[in-house]
């Protein structure tokens, strides 16, 4: 029975002091590896954010760029007709939302889906007003119906895509 008893008596604080290694190690080793996932996750939002506000940047360019105003100050010309015009407008907006398909990536779905709703906004009220015109219109003409529109609208569909995306930036930041 003494041998017993010795055995215990060297077991039980050796067991002890192992179970005390073991939960000290467990903990060092999970707060190591917290930390290691801290740091990746850090280094990830240094690289992912500037890259998420340019993607932004662009997009809210694009809004500008197919903005009625830019759109016509950029693809009217004096000699255009009504016909004419609506198609150079409808191909810049097609051309420059394909340059900038890619930025979908790096923006939330909401506000994908803001920026395809101001596009295609955009594309109906140019379509609705040019069948609003005569067969033989001037461009001028539709330019001038067009900004007659925008200026009736509350809100253009491409400056309310550009206060969504300004306010979803404001609170990535």
């Amino acid at each position: 029975m003494e041998i017993v008893a010795d055995i215990l008596k060297i077991t039980i604080p050796a067991l002890l002091v192992m179970l005390t290694a073991w939960i000290l190690l467990r903990n060092m080793i999970k707060n190591d590896q917290d930390k290691r996932r801290q740091e990746i996750l850090l280094q990830n939002s240094r690289t992912v954010t500037p890259i998420r506000l340019q993607a932004y940047e662009r997009i809210i360019l694009f809004l500008e760029r197919i903005s009625l105003e830019s759109l016509i100050v950029r693809v009217s010309n004096a000699d255009m007709s009504a016909g004419q015009l609506h198609s150079a407008m409808l191909g810049a907006i097609r051309s420059e939302f394909e340059h900038n398909l890619s930025q979908q990536i790096y923006m939330s779905p909401q506000a994908w889906e803001v920026v395809r709703n101001a596009r295609s906004n955009m594309i109906k009220i140019i379509n609705s007003e040019v069948e609003k015109m005569p067969a033989n219109s001037s461009g001028m003409a539709l330019s001038k119906q067009l900004l007659e529109r925008i200026m009736e609208l509350e809100k253009e569909p491409t400056r309310a895509a550009i206060d969504y995306l300004k306010g979803e930036i404001s609170r990535m930041i």
